[in-house]
């Protein structure tokens, strides 16, 4: 039962987004891998292949203290032009849709301010 608690605190997902708010990259690769080692020995088996998979794609998780931008905006774009087709069921004029998707940008723009 306490192992259990355990497992709970400290592999929560507060606990893995704790990462990004350490102070620089050093802080955040000593708890990156301090929570990776601990996955690793906790013997959960779905735990020890996340912690596989961390380790693998630690640089590139770590790269946001060399690069901190965040690819929400683009998805976020994404996903209104996606509605926007379902929407339409397709645009016979492509020209037309690119023109919908320019005024869906620049509306974002036009109403900032």
């Amino acid at each position: 039962m306490a192992l259990a608690y355990y497992l709970k605190a400290s592999f929560t997902e507060r606990a893995l987004r704790e990462v990004w708010e350490q102070v620089d990259e050093e802080a955040a690769q000593a708890h990156l891998m301090d929570w990776i080692l601990r996955a690793e020995i906790s013997g959960v088996a779905m735990l020890v292949k996340f912690a596989k998979t961390l380790r693998l794609h630690a640089q590139g998780i770590l790269a946001w203290y060399d690069y901190p931008i965040s690819t929400g905006p683009l998805e976020g774009t994404n996903n209104k032009i996606k509605t926007m087709k379902r929407q339409a069921y397709g645009f016979r004029d492509q020209e037309f849709f690119k023109l919908k998707i320019l005024a869906l940008h620049r509306t974002k723009y036009a109403l900032v301010g």
